[in-house]
């Protein structure tokens, strides 16, 4: 039987079980740990669903209508409005003929199980960092097609930083992300961490959940590879805690001009508690074992080897890996502390666009990990929350790739336009005010008296910026 035969009796074997276990799939209707409920927003179980409506027709009140019975969620604001005409306007919402792709669980597991075929030609860089270890950074060469658009105006092509899930597999939405961006412009590279996806594990040190310090130095890297052109990233689902964790860590000092999480893992610590539906849990706990099963001898010095493959769950091994090391152990709430990717949301300065879609079932319902009132208050994140998609999903009928990945492409369209825009108007007002300075400073001059007792404190005005 040939490698894609296998895949698929597989597939069809997991769905044949999902849908025998489809009653026990569903997740508790019980909020998460420390959510909140926004002004406005209202709260239902989701364990019943009619016809006319699904958690996403639910979900809040103070939304905005988009095709395809999408919403976007966010705070007032110019940049809003601006991607609110974009996607209004765009193709990918259209809602299309119905697929038997449409259930959640066949759009997750086709995902994550299908077998990725050809892909893109990749380039690899090995990047040693400060301690030794080692990432791996895939850049994506070919095919080129004819007739590449250019995304930058000034004729370099931007930089697409793609980060896999937090598992280490390149799963097929990855990769034709990576394909269709090369298509539009863009330069896309691959960030893996260490061990993961062929990257050798040198020193017994793997990268916790939402430590964005191997990251930082990949950025700094391709910045220097690339001093010129935009660098924008995305990130896919449980992969998006060490994308926001870096950009609440380096605020303003990110060399990020716009971001995008595809089905975000956000509560990261409340799923980790709350665990899968049990064959999501297997299988990502087992695709884990397997990749770490290679360096059990070397990790034999940090961890307890035996007691981490033993794990029934993805929060025991979690645990096991960073709190239970043998050099230095800490508690449960201090490895979160030091890794929710929330942590430091306050300080984040680039916009960051999450798709999610209200069937997913490996997140649950939106008002469990979904935390609305960060998309009510900060400016700088957007929630565009989809009927359906299931987990990193949101495929159409093929050849079209996932409408997710147009409407990624799009957004950071819209958000190189917004602040060309932006600087356009900051150069016309810099140059009226000089121009109208010119004319009275003759005048003002003369007029203006500074006696030596001035306040220095009204004549200097010294503002400070704080980042991370």
């Amino acid at each position: 039987m040939p490698p894609w035969g296998a895949a698929l009796a597989l597939l069809l074997a997991a769905l044949a079980l999902l849908g025998l276990l489809a009653p026990r799939l569903r997740r508790p209707g019980r909020r998460a740990v420390g959510a909140r409920t926004p002004p406005g927003a209202r709260v239902q179980d989701h364990a019943e669903e009619g016809d006319g409506g699904g958690p996403a027709d639910r979900f809040d009140d103070r939304r905005e209508p988009l095709p395809g019975g999408c919403r976007l969620i966010c705070k007032p604001s110019a940049l809003a409005q601006c991607l609110l005409r974009a996607l209004r306007r765009s193709a990918a919402l259209e809602p299309g003929p119905r697929s038997w792709l449409s259930g959640p669980h066949l759009q997750t597991l086709c995902h994550f199980v299908l077998p990725v075929g050809p892909g893109p030609e990749l380039a690899r860089e090995y990047l040693q960092l400060a301690d030794d270890g080692l990432v791996a950074l895939d850049w994506v060469v070919g095919p080129c097609a004819r007739g590449r658009r250019v995304t930058n105006a000034g004729g370099l092509p931007a930089v697409l930083l793609v980060i896999p899930n937090a598992w280490g597999r390149l799963t097929r939405n990855v990769l034709g992300l990576c394909l269709l961006a090369l298509e539009r412009g863009y330069y896309p590279v691959i960030f893996h961490r260490r061990g993961h996806h062929g990257c050798p594990l040198v020193s017994p040190r793997l990268q916790p959940f939402g430590d964005p310090s191997d990251l930082k130095e990949a950025v700094t890297y391709i910045r220097f590879r690339h001093p010129a052109a935009p660098l924008f990233a995305v990130s896919e689902g449980s992969g998006s805690a060490l994308l926001l964790s870096y950009l609440g860590e380096c605020g303003s000092s990110s060399y990020v001009t716009g971001a995008a999480c595809i089905s975000p893992v956000l509560r990261c610590r409340e799923w980790f508690e709350a665990g899968l539906p049990w064959p999501y849990e297997r299988g990502f706990l087992l695709h884990q074992k397997i990749a770490l099963s290679r360096y059990a001898t070397a990790l034999e010095d940090t961890v307890d080897t035996r007691k981490l493959f033993r794990s029934r769950s993805l929060r025991e091994f979690e645990e096991t890996l960073f709190c239970h090391t043998k050099s230095f152990p800490i508690t449960w709430d201090t490895y979160w502390d030091h890794n929710d990717p929330l942590r430091d949301v306050d300080e984040a300065a680039v916009p960051v666009l999450c798709i999610c879609s209200a069937d997913d079932p490996v997140c649950g319902p939106p008002d469990h990990f979904l935390p609305t009132e960060l998309f009510h208050s900060n400016p700088y994140f957007f929630l565009l929350l989809s009927r359906h998609g299931g987990h990193c999903g949101f495929l159409r009928r093929e050849p079209l790739p996932a409408w997710s990945h147009e409407v990624i492409l799009e957004y950071f369209r819209t958000l190189t336009e917004f602040f060309r825009t932006e600087e356009r108007m900051k150069g016309l007002s810099r140059r009226r005010a000089s121009v109208l300075g010119g004319r009275r400073r003759w005048g003002t001059l003369q007029r203006r008296e500074i006696s030596p007792s001035s306040n220095l404190e009204e004549i200097f005005s010294w503002k400070r910026s704080y980042t991370r």
